[in-house]
């Protein structure tokens, strides 16, 4: 068996490397591959007809990755790309579709990679917020984070990389409104190119010039990246609702999902990869290098993982991008609820279940180590119909690729290697139909071969049960957490439940989903990733998030459902604005980004992995049947105030408590001023340095609310404030002199 599948293998590989018409297919990404067939075949029909080719006499170009050997930058100029950047040895270059085939046959060119969240039939690039029935208050927003008074990301640059920005909104200014802490912006959208120097869009710096552009280009019909920017920098302007670094700087990027497809003549699609995504993580990092401060970006969206390989050269670009002072933060995504996944053991004939979608389409993925079958049944009314397709006969097709029309439906079987396991072969199967896929007549998928283990990823469309056949009902929940944050050196954001309704700006209340309180949010996607790491990282509030929303999708869509779960309008400059409540890992994400604003203001060179490291000493474990990390929690829940602590040594110090004092502690003129809440017991307040001296004890007396203690003269610094009394005020809270 294992040399019946090394030959098919080779039937795999031998079609995508075959050197045809000038391609060597084994080193392109599958968009491109379709992309250099079509060339091939409009040069094939161009030398038939003796007449030019649309596609080669009015050429277009992609943005893609490109992995180079010493001399490639040189063989990329002479073709006529346009290296818009170079991190090592990957290069993002603006590559003519005429091209893709000459530059795979140069030994200097090792790989090229491009992926358009526009066009994609298995990748579309989408915000990751829930459906808007489950958007609910949380007040306070931030509670269980009251963030330490020494820090508030100032001097750190907060990057965001979203859609449906308001740049007039108060909360992106200064809580007094004195401060516009927007600093830059490209709109990879905008229109008004001309004198840009970027490679699609452009951009707008300073206060005048981004209040008189003053919103995204799709900032009329989305909003989403207003409200996440403001969970990760907002100042609040004049309501409790608090970003987590509310005195950071703000450096932003509108980029491109599958909704902003109106916006975009339709030739320019491939010019918005996720290629072109990492263009704009490094606009931010580029601007946080030139003003010299530490950057964490966050990136609340997110597409599917596959074994294609679309990912390899975007994680390793990342993975170069970040470092030291250089973070990105990303939303795991909200499938977590989804059977997503099963798998077929080797000595177990068959395994399968119900396939059913809200739509005419769906795509399932299968990955096997041996060759196996697939059966299909369409349940009719008077007699089932029977469809078994082997994956042997699928691989021996031109390009494995295999088209049945069967039961009013199309089916659609294209066989490729996987790119993470050698030998084992990997298959998508697309499904379209004239009415919604398994609702008439139903249809159920089956796995069948007892000598091969077999895996069945869902990548849109359901696996489900039927009473029909009850034997098929596999599924599990998992294996859901979307790219990239599923990268090596992102941050993947999981969120958790605290909230179960909203009374809206209406006085209406409204129900929403409800999961276990503190737990993970039953949508939060769960790992592991498709090659087998724990995701996520690290889980925060993310279920009924109260944050900025834009002003104009308000004006523009009055009557829009999601206006609903507005929890307050209010006026500013002559326009009225709003705050909403969203939930989903969109909004788990940029609390994450923003407390490690927090954390970088702390520790300025802090790398990725020194921030795994904070998660996996301070994060609490909101469910301790299980072991840490997991592919339900990560680390667990951040504990933004015991993160610092750890980083700052403090936790160390004997008699500083890891809980955060629930009093208020401030610095004014010299004195500590404290703030009870109400008049309690006895209590006692000692100072310490970050070294472990302790420089002041003294009583707070009872029957007060509030003290004020004479500090001694001291050095400017970061101090440890620890109250020992009643158990409502005990704890440490950390001050800056």
């Amino acid at each position: 068996m294992r040399y019946y599948l090394s030959l098919l293998l080779v039937c795999c590989l031998f079609p995508v490397c075959l050197m045809a018409q000038g391609v060597q297919y084994g080193k392109l990404s599958p968009m491109l591959r379709r992309m250099a067939r079509q060339q091939v075949a409009a040069s094939r029909l161009s030398e038939a007809t003796s007449q030019p080719s649309p596609l080669t006499s009015h050429p277009s170009s992609v943005c893609a990755f490109v992995k180079v050997a010493e001399g490639g930058e040189d063989i990329l100029r002479d073709s006529g790309c346009r290296i818009l950047t170079q991190v090592g040895d990957i290069c993002i270059a603006d590559i003519p579709l005429t091209m893709i085939g000459s530059l795979s046959l140069d030994s200097r060119i090792l790989r090229i990679e491009a992926n358009s969240p526009l066009t994609s039939r298995s990748s579309p690039l989408t915000p990751q917020t829930d459906s808007v029935a489950w958007h609910i208050n949380a007040l306070p927003v931030y509670e269980g984070q009251n963030l330490p008074q020494a820090y508030t990301g100032r001097g750190i640059v907060m990057g965001v990389m979203d859609i449906g920005f308001d740049l007039t909104h108060p909360n992106f200014y200064s809580r007094d409104t004195i401060e516009y802490r927007i600093k830059r912006f490209w709109d990879m959208l905008s229109a008004d190119t001309v004198g840009s120097q970027l490679y699609v869009g452009r951009d707008y710096v300073g206060r005048d010039e981004l209040l008189a552009v003053a919103h995204a280009r799709d900032g009329l019909e989305q909003s989403h990246g207003t409200h996440t920017l403001g969970i990760a920098a907002g100042s609040g302007y004049d309501s409790p609702f608090r970003g987590l670094a509310p005195e950071s700087d703000i450096c932003l990027v509108a980029n491109a999902v599958t909704a902003d497809t109106a916006f975009i003549d339709s030739t320019d699609y491939e010019k918005y990869t996720f290629a072109t995504d990492a263009l704009g993580f490094k606009y931010i990092f580029d601007y946080a290098e030139r003003v010299g401060k530490p950057c964490v970006i966050n990136f609340s969206e997110g597409s599917q993982q596959d074994f294609w390989g679309y990912d390899i050269l975007y994680y390793e670009m990342l993975s170069r991008l970040t470092g030291p002072g250089r973070i990105i933060v990303s939303a795991a995504g909200n499938y977590g609820n989804d059977r997503t996944w099963f798998r077929k053991e080797r000595g177990t004939l068959s395994m399968g279940s119900f396939l059913q979608a809200s739509r005419p389409s769906a795509m399932f993925t299968f990955k096997a180590d041996a060759d196996y079958d697939l059966r299909f049944v369409a349940y009719g009314n008077k007699a089932n119909d029977t469809l078994i397709v082997s994956m042997s006969h699928v691989m021996q097709q031109p390009d494995s690729v295999l088209n049945i029309e069967w039961s009013d439906l199309n089916l659609l079987f294209e066989g490729y290697p996987c790119c993470y396991v050698p030998g084992e072969i990997c298959c998508d199967l697309s499904l379209t139909g004239k009415s919604n896929i398994g609702l008439s007549p139903r249809l159920s998928m089956e796995v069948v071969g007892n000598d091969a283990v077999v895996e069945a990823y869902r990548v849109s469309g359901h696996f489900v049960g039927n009473p029909l056949n009850p034997s098929l009902n596999a599924g599990e929940k998992t294996h859901s957490v979307l790219s990239p944050a599923s990268a090596p050196n992102v941050i993947c954001v999981g969120s958790t439940f605290y909230r179960a309704g909203v009374i809206n700006y209406l006085g209406q209340w409204q129900q929403a989903s409800i999961s276990p309180y503190g737990k993970r949010q039953i949508h939060s996607s769960v790992g592991p990733t498709f090659d087998g790491r724990v995701k996520p990282d690290v889980m925060a509030p993310g279920m009924n998030i109260i944050s900025s929303y834009s002003s104009f999708y308000l004006e523009n869509h009055p009557d829009a459902g999601d206006i609903g779960w507005d929890v307050g309008h209010f006026q500013f400059n002559d326009r009225t604005y709003a705050w909403n409540a969203m939930t989903g890992t969109s909004m788990a994400s940029p609390a994450v980004a923003g407390a490690i604003a927090l954390w970088l203001q702390a520790k300025p060179d802090l790398t990725p992995e020194d921030i795994l490291d904070v998660f996996q000493h301070t994060c609490r474990h909101n469910d301790e049947t299980l072991t840490y990390p997991n592919n339900y929690y990560g680390y667990g829940e951040i504990d933004v105030y015991h993160g610092l602590l750890y980083l700052l040594e403090a936790n160390c110090i004997e008699g500083v408590s890891t809980n955060q004092t629930k009093a208020r502690v401030s610095v004014r003129n010299g004195c500590l001023c404290v703030e009870m809440g109400q008049a309690g017991n006895v209590a006692t307040l000692r100072l310490f340095s970050l070294s472990g001296r302790q420089i002041m004890s003294t009583t707070l007396p009872d029957g007060l609310s509030s003290h004020t203690i004479s500090l001694p003269r001291l050095p400017q610094g970061v101090y440890v404030v620890q109250i020992d009394g009643p158990a409502t005020i005990s704890g440490s809270t950390l001050v800056r002199l």
